[in-house]
Order: C-alpha cells, then sequence, then structure tokens
C-alpha cells in the first residue's frame, strides 16, 4: 500500500515538473500572440489580460500593407534552403569519416568539434563585421550563408556521428563483402538507415537558421536583403507610436512556418533521440 501511494506521488510530482515546464516555455508564445490581437487600448489595460476582448485581424493585415515581411520570409527561406544543403553536404560525410575511420587525431578532432559549438554566435559578429567590411563582404547573402553554415556545422556533425554510432557495423561488412567501397556503403546503405538523424538535422538547422538575429542585423544593412528576424524590427514602438500589437503580429506571422515544418516532422527528431543520436 505504502508503495503504490509513493508511486502515485513520484508520479504526480513529475507530470507537474512536465505542467510548469510546458508552460514556462508556452506563456510567452501565448502571451505573444495575445498581444498581436489586442488594440492599442488593450495595451494598457490594468490589470493587463491574457485574452483580448476582441480580436483585431487589422493588426495583421497593417503588417501585410506596411511591412515587407513577405519580402523577409522568401530571404529566410532561402538563407535557411542554402544553409541546410551545404550542412548536409559537409556533415554526413564528415559524420561518416569519424564514426567509421580511426587516425591518430580523431580524439582532438572530436574534442575540437565539442568546443567549437559552445561559441555563440555573438562573440565573432563583431570581428565578422570588421573582416567583411576589409573583405567588402557586406549585404552579400553568399557569404552571411557561409557564415551561417560555419556557426552550426559543428553541431550537425556531432548529432550526426552520434547517430551513425548506433548503425550496426555489420552493415558496412556486409556492403564491403558485396563489393561496395567506402562512398558506396554510405551513400546506399548508411544514409537510408540515417534519415530520422538527418531530418532532426534539417529542422534543428533551420529553426537555428531562421532565428538567427545577431549576424544578419550586422553583416546586412540593405532592407531588401534582410530575413524576417531582422525585417521585423521595423515594426518596434518608437516615441512617436506605440506598435507593440503589431510586431507581435509581425513575430506571429515571423515563427508560423517554423512551428508548421516542426510539428510535421517531429516524429523524426523523437526518433533520433531515442535511437542515441546524441551520444558522444
Amino acid at each position: 500500500m505504502r508503495k503504490s501511494v509513493r508511486d502515485l506521488m513520484t508520479k504526480i510530482g513529475l507530470y507537474g515538473c512536465f505542467v510548469i515546464t510546458v508552460l514556462f516555455f508556452t506563456f510567452p508564445l501565448l502571451w505573444v500572440l495575445s498581444l498581436s490581437f489586442k488594440s492599442s487600448e488593450e495595451l494598457y489595460k490594468v490589470p493587463p489580460t491574457l485574452f483580448p476582448e476582441r480580436f483585431h485581424l487589422d493588426n495583421y493585415f497593417h503588417v501585410i500593407e506596411n511591412n515587407d515581411i513577405f519580402l523577409y520570409l522568401a530571404n529566410s527561406t532561402k538563407i535557411v534552403f542554402l544553409t541546410v544543403l551545404l550542412v548536409l553536404i559537409i556533415a554526413v560525410p564528415a559524420a561518416f569519416a569519424l564514426s567509421r575511420f580511426q587516425f591518430k587525431l580523431k580524439p582532438i578532432v572530436l574534442i575540437t568539434i565539442l568546443m567549437t559549438q559552445m561559441i555563440s554566435a555573438v562573440v565573432i559578429a563583431i570581428p565578422l563585421y570588421r573582416l567583411f567590411v576589409k573583405l567588402g563582404l557586406l549585404n552579400n547573402l553568399a557569404f552571411l550563408v557561409i557564415v551561417y553554415v560555419a556557426v552550426v556545422l559543428p553541431f550537425s556533425t556531432w548529432f550526426l556521428k552520434g547517430y551513425i554510432d548506433t548503425i550496426p557495423k555489420e552493415l558496412d561488412e556486409a556492403a564491403t563483402v558485396d563489393g561496395c567501397n567506402k562512398f558506396q556503403t554510405l551513400i546506399k546503405v548508411l544514409l537510408p538507415s540515417s534519415i530520422p538523424g538527418i531530418i532532426s538535422v534539417i529542422i534543428l538547422v533551420a529553426v537555428q537558421s531562421w532565428s538567427q538575429f545577431v549576424i544578419p542585423f550586422i553583416l546586412l544593412d540593405n532592407m531588401t536583403l534582410y530575413p524576417v528576424s531582422v525585417g521585423i524590427i521595423n515594426l518596434q514602438s518608437t516615441q512617436q507610436a506605440v506598435t507593440t500589437h503589431y510586431l507581435a503580429a509581425g513575430s506571429i506571422l515571423s515563427i508560423l512556418p517554423v512551428i508548421i515544418l516542426f510539428v510535421l516532422l517531429q516524429k523524426f527528431i523523437v526518433g533520433a533521440l531515442t535511437s542515441g543520436a546524441v551520444k558522444g
């Protein structure tokens, strides 16, 4: 009896922690969603309310009509697509080599990858700006994508290496017996087996690249090239007008594609994690 009560209390405490965690992460999003439907008068209401008295879709129409948000969304899509493509081209063979090959400097390479993925974009933003100014590369989306790739590549390689580690090496040996070389083994055997891990990397890289703010804010000053994370800054409040509700509406529009992508493909992330994709 005591054991049953103790188990019940443990489950209640565990689910209570889950509920608190979910509320902690979802409340800011719900609050922004609420602000996006409020009128300017409701922004000053005391005490503030979570749900607006009347849902004002005019906020979204105002953002669409007075802000180039679709241009910014297109820029973000282009940048994210190129970043994901380049990351996969580099990270997949690198992860394969680190997982299957043995060489003298392998521990040093792994430690270096682990250390570089801890470097924040904020740390490198100013040196990057000075370098880009000297080389005349400001407002160059191609080199901006290269910077994005450099930021997310260490984590992507580490993630994929851990996933490939979970694939039995007997598959490689069977492919070798059938006459496959290393490249053919990667393409014909490991890639199909690594689909959940690869899709997980695509989602994680896409989300991180889509939400990147510091690097494009520093390296771009041409508004027609802004990604959506930077473009919606034009909606922020000024001394002449309070536009918090417009900024909230723009923020919701900017994160909507990422939410849809995550909802559609979240099962692959769960599958990759439960298969040991984050093992070193």
